[in-house]
């Protein structure tokens, strides 16, 4: 079986998350749930326990906020990587480098690229989850309109190199690519 990178949008709490998993689960072999979330409160250290103990203990969890790419790279004896969520990630990246650098966008882009790369290098298959985040208003101040512009821009390059898009609203998965 040749492995895919697949790509997983919709909105928060649509389902995606469950989706994926559930995919994830249908491939045989070694699995790798790798998690950008940081616990930095009481109530998201018990979502992300609550998460774990659902999981079970079929995966290996690998809890890393920035370097992700590298995270994938080094974890090449798995069948399935389950990436759970770029758009965490990408408010990682942000929170890391501070709004107001001026080559934010251009650190950002090479960070999505470096990802697609180790990505497409893997012999493991690939889930990626990602908020869509651009159904809504305009939002009505700068930092959350460039963050919508990223986290736009940076679905569109995984799911450009995605050998599957899949789009999940109420919990419903709609195959796009």
């Amino acid at each position: 079986m040749s492995t895919k990178l697949i790509f997983i949008t919709g909105g928060a709490r649509s389902g995606k998350s469950a989706f994926a998993l559930k995919l994830a689960e249908s491939i045989h072999g070694k699995r790798l749930y790798l998690a950008t979330a940081e616990a930095l409160d009481n109530e998201m250290l018990q979502r992300i326990k609550r998460h774990k103990k659902e999981r079970g203990n079929n995966w290996k969890t690998i809890e890393e906020p920035l370097k992700i790419a590298d995270v994938i790279k080094k974890n090449m004896g798995y069948d399935v990587i389950l990436l759970d969520c770029l758009t965490i990630w990408l408010s990682n990246l942000i929170a890391n480098y501070g709004l107001l650098i001026t080559n934010l966008d251009s650190q950002i882009a090479k960070h999505i690229i470096s990802l697609v790369s180790a990505c497409k290098k893997t012999k493991a298959n690939i889930i990626v989850v990602s908020n869509e985040v651009g159904l809504g208003i305009v939002p009505d101040n700068p930092l959350a309109r460039r963050f919508r512009d990223i986290a736009g821009i940076s679905n569109q390059k995984m799911a450009e190199a995605a050998d599957e898009v899949y789009f999940v609203v109420s919990g419903v998965e709609m195959r796009l690519k």
